[in-house]
């Protein structure tokens, strides 16, 4: 009798590791990275093209006129898809020796179809890029198994693009790896925000992963997605495009501008107002500007300049510039060390302080960012602390305070990424339960019943402006460990009691070797080599 055979499970992790290993030695993480990525795009925009043509096939016959008829698809956010640009040729053609040539003719043939898809799509990668036919066809193979049919989830796609903008920022240097935010810090960001309606704005917008969470933030309050409207701007090419595959293939409309740009030398939505900014630039960044450039630009108006040596001033008060000015927010991340820089930063900090635009700092755990393990703060900008009801919460006067909260010892959940065989990364990650822990602590701070907010020791503090122990007090530093009382666990020692303990030990510890030599002395003396 035959031996019955077990078939292994394929599951959707592995298929995606085999995806990112298939072309593993060639080219650089970045043209990796976009290989992958761009024709993981093929594939669902390909799927998504087939489905959409069976629905007017169905409705309206296998007539060419309307199954042609570009605006069909587009309507309903289905790109258009020429015969040569679809996935099931490509797939029919993955042992052609013009194989890598195919793949970039439909990356430009999608793009030439679909306006909005114009810069968004690797040109010329796979011909330049060094893959021979046999790893173009594994990738290929690979990615035709990410099937919905195979795989029943309702956020597949998001689920694929999330796995390989994680890996590959984590197997990134620190520059390759900045356009990925951690999932759960841009979770917090989007809770604390409450990006229910209005104008999402990030200038500095990386792989687009801030949008992607606000819409989500949307979806799990029962909001309606179109409500909301998301802008945005990318100075890095290939990122800009990383940004307009990720928005695209999931359906979330968005203007990114038509290119990449400096969000400081070529703000390409000036004098736009918005609801909502949530952003994380990159740290501490030299450079920005040249010395005599942007001195009298208006965002910067009735501050000090921020220094060419560091950015993360200029992008607060590009921020505030940009937030509508009767109930804007933000939330971005900065290096700790803007807390408490001094120069012109400390100026500036002053002035935004006086002006009463700071709404918290929030210390986040060491060591959750893939490219580097310093120290983050989460800041909140908000341009109404006046008391109001927003989103259903009665909210009381918060004018000239501060909520600090410190999460430095929240680092128990530790999340492990493997980049490559016997090659990982531990980081440090919220969970939702905590994400809710800090939402409720800002939320009860911000109530107007009172009694809901108090002062944890080593965890939350409400400042003031004024007063003993207040930010003028305190020459307007921001940071938490200023103002959060810590406590000295020392001073709860019994000594008499620890030293008894310890003595005890010790004793025992002590008599246990004395044992220990008398047996080993004994067992060389038996043996005729009796150690004096």
């Amino acid at each position: 009798m035959a031996k019955a055979t077990k078939t292994k499970e394929v599951t959707l992790e592995s298929i995606l590791w085999n995806c990112r290993v298939a072309l593993r030695g060639i080219g650089s993480t970045e043209k990796n990275r976009d290989a992958v990525i761009g024709l993981v795009f093929l594939k669902f925009a390909g799927d998504k093209f087939e489905k959409r043509r069976a629905e007017i096939k169905e409705q309206y016959g296998d007539v060419p006129a309307f199954l042609e008829k570009v605006s069909f698809y587009n309507a309903v956010n289905v790109f258009y898809v020429n015969e040569t640009a679809r996935w099931s040729f490509i797939v029919k053609n993955a042992s052609a020796n013009d194989i890598a040539v195919i793949i970039d003719k439909a990356m430009a043939d999608i793009e030439e179809s679909n306006t909005p898809l114009k810069g968004a799509l690797p040109q010329n990668l796979f011909a330049t890029l060094g893959a021979s036919k046999a790893s173009i066809k594994a990738l290929i193979d690979e990615i035709n198994k990410i099937d919905e049919h195979r795989f029943h989830d309702d956020d597949l796609i998001g689920r694929v693009y999330e796995y390989f903008l994680q890996i590959y920022a984590a197997a990134g240097t620190k520059e390759d790896g900045e356009f990925y935010t951690p999932a759960s810090v841009v979770k917090l960001m989007a809770e604390i925000i409450e990006p229910y309606s209005g104008v999402v704005y990030d200038p500095c917008c990386g792989s687009g992963g801030m949008f992607v969470q606000s819409l989500k933030f949307v979806d799990q309050h029962n909001g309606n997605r179109q409500k909301v409207s998301i802008i945005g701007q990318e100075s890095k090419q290939d990122t800009w495009r990383l940004c307009k595959m990720n928005l695209a293939i999931r359906g979330i409309a968005h203007n990114l501008g038509d290119k990449n740009a400096s969000t400081f030398t070529e703000d390409l939505h000036q004098d736009k107002k918005v609801d909502y900014i949530m952003a994380n630039p990159p740290f501490n960044l030299k450079g920005w500007r040249g010395e005599d450039q942007l001195t009298d630009d208006p965002r910067f108006k009735g501050f000090a300049n921020p220094p060419v040596a560091n950015a993360n001033y200029a992008w607060i008060l590009h921020m505030l510039s940009k937030l509508d000015v009767t109930n804007g927010i933000a939330g971005f991340l900065l290096a700790n060390g803007a807390l408490n820089a001094d120069g012109t930063e400390y100026e500036i900090r002053k002035e935004l302080l006086e002006r009463d635009k700071i709404e918290a700092i929030i210390v986040l755990p060491r060591d959750m960012f893939y490219t580097t393990d310093i120290s983050v703060t989460l800041w909140i900008m908000n341009m109404n602390k006046k008391a109001r009801t927003v989103n259903g919460r009665q909210l009381r006067d918060r004018t000239n305070e501060v909520l600090f909260m410190d999460l430095r010892q929240w680092s128990n959940n530790i999340e492990e990424i493997v980049i490559d065989k016997g090659k990982k990364k531990k980081k440090t990650v919220l969970d939702d339960s905590q994400i809710a822990e800090i939402k409720k602590v800002y939320n009860n701070w911000q109530a107007a019943d009172t009694s809901l907010y108090s002062d944890v020791p080593e965890f939350c503090k409400s400042v003031t402006l004024e007063g003993e122990g207040g930010l003028r007090a305190k020459n307007y530093s921001l940071a938490p460990s200023k103002y959060i009382e810590f406590i000295d666990h020392d001073i709860d020692i019994d000594y008499e009691k620890e030293m008894t303990r310890i003595q005890a030990e010790m004793r025992e510890v002590m008599k246990a070797e004395k044992k220990s030599q008398t047996m080993l002395e004994e067992a060389f003396k038996g043996i005729g080599y009796e150690i004096e």
